[in-house]
């Protein structure tokens, strides 16, 4: 007799990504130093496109920011001896893989056994069956009426007030259709608020304000990628070109002060600069990488017109306006005025069986007219003229459980730029990371962003120490120290100036749902004193301190809790200033509703103790909006799965200000003391 009997194989069902938790364990503290948007797009690519850990690199896999060097080492011999692996609860077996890291991990990952070339299908067939489309819509507006949509009135003198030409409503729409190491197609369409919806190609502007589009392949022979449209490019450590997810100091001492070896990536956010326009592609020879790439593109800049004896041109702009607004005169006329053309390419040589990875990248840039800047006694050695080159090296080598990293480059001003680290896993509970940084002040670097304190890489000297310490299975300690120095002025600072930065954090989880941090930051830079009565400006001491705890836990099996203190203090000469903000959020997950609110609490003394609490919001959305002055904040986010293919969001939020009759300046002034803000999005999946 014999018996059949049916088995279904099950894999471990994906749960939705608590991108809140994971950004605060990243940032711990936030500022607006950090480009969030294209953080948050990197981290939900990631989870709407998993790796494949058959497949998967070791640069892929470090820039989870998730595993450190000696679980890379483990996870890559296991595959290696052991094979690819047949579910994803075989991580369980990999040493040195404990549960809250592979919780972690799981929301970036899966385990596909089939082979990247398995689909003999046409593209067009594979497209067409491809799950993974869907269409998004948003919109949102300021319910309170801003200054910039009010009647125009007229001056004195006669003239009269400039006012935004468009509506109050920011309008998005987007659709991407991917699958994992294959292809990727999609369309990103926005309007801003203030912007005219509007046919006019006398002053550039066709329909919608801004339209980005690409069309990606992998992985077709020997071509790993082959990408139109917009796109960044990540190699080494950033330092010339730099894409997507680049986090730099934070509660994650060690993992993020690495950039990794990304390659080329298709650009779907809505920022209007940053970006390349045109081709791309990477071909492999052997253990050779090569990329080559070419971008034309227009960028905004007010050009004048008129000889200057020191440029050979009758044209030329003082600045580039990266904004990406187009809503007054002013802003309009400069939409497009700039064309740019780059060129550039790097080579990779791995060596796989000696750990080690070498790469060259030449970048050359040309504007179509000058770029002058207006002289000023801190901007004497910024880049000004027409063209830049820019050619450097790369490298990283693994040792046992450490990885030694960094980049060198010059640009045609002859400023030299470098930066080295190193990391590693002492014993299975100490990490270390160490980098060092030197960016001269006439290093010209028009598209990194390296590791660093400035928001650009030129004139900064520092040295990072970071340390993480696990004690105990539910405790965790990490800290970090950064010494930096600037040998030439800054704005608002009129000598060569230094400062130091270092952060504490304990974090606590008792069990695996109840989740406890303090958190403790010092910076200090200096400033020019401020109020100073003295024909000379001179830099003094600023201090500004941090600190943060927070407790997340459940109330019951669908509602969760987060309550939050944060405070500052800032001291410059004078008294010190302080400010504060108590935060409770709530979540109430049922079935195909999910709803999130928060009630803060907060009081600054001045701008300089503003509070910056991240918020959630809708999907491919990001909000960290400042807390400044006395006042609440309020939010409530509902989302509902309508079914498979359609996803609701909305969400409303409110600032509201105790002893101020008008909110903000110029032309977003509020003449009222709160400001509210809608959103609604739809998602259809087809």
């Amino acid at each position: 007799m014999i018996v059949s009997l049916q088995a279904v194989g099950q894999d471990y069902p994906r749960k939705e990504i608590d991108i809140e938790n994971f950004i605060q364990d990243i940032f711990g503290q936030q500022d607006e130093d950090i480009n969030y948007e294209d953080v948050y797009e990197s981290l939900f690519q990631l989870y709407t496109h998993p790796l494949n850990l058959n497949t998967a690199t070791r640069d892929e896999l470090a820039a989870t920011y998730v595993l450190s060097e000696e679980q890379l080492n483990h996870f890559f011999a296991y595959r290696k001896t052991a094979g690819k692996l047949l579910s994803i609860y075989e991580l369980q077996a990999i040493p040195g893989f404990d549960l809250p890291t592979i919780y972690k991990l799981l929301p970036f990952v899966d385990v596909n056994d089939l082979g990247l070339n398995s689909d003999s299908r046409s593209l067009w067939k594979r497209i067409a069956s491809e799950p993974n489309h869907y269409l998004l819509l948003r919109y949102s507006q300021v319910l309170e009426q801003k200054k910039g949509y009010s009647p125009a009135d007229t001056s004195s003198s006669g003239e009269i007030s400039q006012r935004y030409a468009g509506p109050p409503q920011q309008v998005y729409v987007r659709y991407r259709v991917s699958h994992i190491q294959d292809f990727s197609f999609g369309f990103t369409v926005e309007k801003d608020a203030g912007e005219q919806l509007i046919w006019q190609p006398s002053t550039k502007r066709y329909g919608m304000d801004f339209y980005s589009i690409h069309a990606q392949l992998q992985n077709k022979g020997r071509w790993k990628n082959i990408l139109l449209g917009d796109y960044q490019i990540g190699v080494g450590q950033g330092l010339l070109l730099s894409a997507g997810f680049a986090v730099g100091k934070g509660a994650e001492t060690i993992t993020t002060v690495r950039r990794n070896q990304l390659g080329i990536r298709p650009y779907t956010s809505v920022l209007e600069s940053g970006f390349f326009r045109g081709a791309a592609a990477t071909y492999s020879a052997g253990k050779f990488d090569i990329t080559g790439f070419y971008s034309r593109t227009s960028r905004d800049g007010n050009v004048i017109t008129g000889s200057d004896t020191l440029i050979e041109s009758d044209e030329y702009t003082q600045s580039l306006q990266v904004s990406g607004f187009h809503r007054t005169p002013k802003e309009i006329s400069a939409k497009g005025n700039l064309g740019e053309q780059v060129l550039g390419g790097n080579v990779v040589y791995n060596l796989a069986e000696k750990n080690l990875q070498v790469g060259g990248t030449m970048v050359v840039t040309q504007y179509s007219v000058p770029l002058l800047r207006k002289p000023t006694s801190y901007n004497q050695f910024e880049f000004n003229g027409r063209n830049n080159l820019n050619i450097g090296i790369h490298y990283s080598y693994l040792w046992q459980n450490f990885n030694l990293f960094g980049e060198a480059a010059r640009s045609q001003s002859g400023g030299i730029g470098f930066i080295s680290g190193l990391i590693g896993s002492l014993t299975t509970k100490v990490e270390l990371a160490m980098v060092y940084r030197n960016y001269a002040r006439n290093f010209h670097s028009l598209y990194g962003n390296a590791f660093g304190e400035n928001t650009r890489n030129i004139n900064e000297k520092g040295m990072y120490w970071g340390i993480k310490y696990i004690p105990h299975k539910k405790l965790l300690l990490s800290a970090y120290y950064d010494r930096f120095s600037f040998p030439w002025l800054k704005f608002r600072v009129d000598a060569p100036s230094q400062g130091y930065e270092y952060m504490g954090r304990i974090t606590y989880k008792p069990t695996k749902t109840i989740l406890l941090y303090a958190q403790y930051r010092e910076e200090m830079k200096e400033l020019n004193q401020a109020d100073n009565t003295t024909p000379i400006d001179f830099p003094v001491p600023a201090i500004k301190r941090n600190y943060v705890f927070n407790i997340d836990y459940p109330a019951a099996k669908f509602i969760s809790l987060k309550s939050r203190v944060q405070g500052s203090s800032y001291r410059q000469s004078n008294a010190p200033t302080f400010g504060y903000a108590i935060i409770q959020d709530i979540t109430v997950d049922v079935g195909k509703l999910k709803v999130s609110t928060r009630f803060a609490l907060f009081e600054t003394d001045n701008y300089d103790n503003r509070q910056y609490v991240y918020e959630k919001d809708v999907l491919y959305a990001f909000s960290i909006p400042a807390y400044f002055d006395r006042g609440t904040r309020n939010y409530v986010l509902l989302q509902y799965q309508v079914n498979k293919k359609l996803d609701l969001w909305l969400r409303y939020a409110r600032t509201s200000l105790r002893d101020e009759k008008t909110i903000s300046s110029g032309l977003e002034e509020i003449n009222q003391p709160h400001k509210s803000e809608v959103k609604v999005q739809v998602r259809y999946k087809f």
